[in-house]
């Protein structure tokens, strides 16, 4: 290839750019998406439970489940409709220090909220100090509009997998699509691949 000017090889990526998945752009406020109404769940009657494919179902009550051995986590964030938001910290509890606490031969996880949505992941997406309940963001209690009292964190998928209002998971023996999977978004969701929608 002789001659290539530069204008073809494409602006060289540095930085923040680097840590951009393809077809997202920088985002520095916190846009607040949602499929339906914010639910507000007073903390007295919240609970989060480990169901399905177990030896026993596991509860915790809002005190138990943050006395549990918690984290800080840094982590860049990339939503589906294409921002992202990098350098996010969130407080909360590992899946791996949950998932510790139960026996189970299942494959896949179905996270369940208030207000009915769900969305699903392999369990092994779950494991690995690559997943958390989270609580706490920058600092401060997270908020309902963010997905308070607790949200699920699972930053190396597209955020719809990080379900807002969390109250649990549902371990399986095979796969079962959530809200946005069975309306045709993506069953895995990879930012890097640029998994949006089913079939990408």
């Amino acid at each position: 290839m002789g001659f290539v000017s530069r204008g073809f090889s494409g602006r060289r990526r540095t930085g923040d750019d680097q840590r951009l998945p393809p077809g997202q752009y920088l985002e520095t406020g916190f846009p607040v998406l949602s499929a339906g109404p914010t639910p507000f769940t007073k903390l007295e009657t919240w609970d989060f439970q480990i169901t399905g494919e177990i030896d026993e179902p596991k509860r915790w009550t809002w005190q138990e489940f943050t006395s549990l051995p918690r984290e800080t986590v840094p982590a860049d964030i990339h939503c589906v409709t294409k921002w992202s938001k990098l350098d996010t910290t969130w407080e909360g509890v590992s899946l791996d220090t949950l998932l510790d606490e139960v026996e189970t031969s299942a494959d896949y996880a179905l996270a369940f909220s208030d207000g009915g949505y769900t969305t699903n992941l392999p369990l092994e997406d779950l494991r690995g100090g690559k997943a958390w309940v989270a609580w706490g963001y920058d600092g401060q209690p997270l908020v309902a509009e963010h997905g308070g009292p607790a949200r699920l964190l699972v930053p190396h998928l597209y955020f719809w997998k990080s379900a807002k209002w969390v109250r649990g998971i549902q371990l399986l023996d095979h796969q079962e699509l959530g809200f946005w999977e069975t309306l045709g978004y993506h069953e895995y969701g990879d930012p890097w691949k640029e998994q949006r929608y089913a079939g990408d």
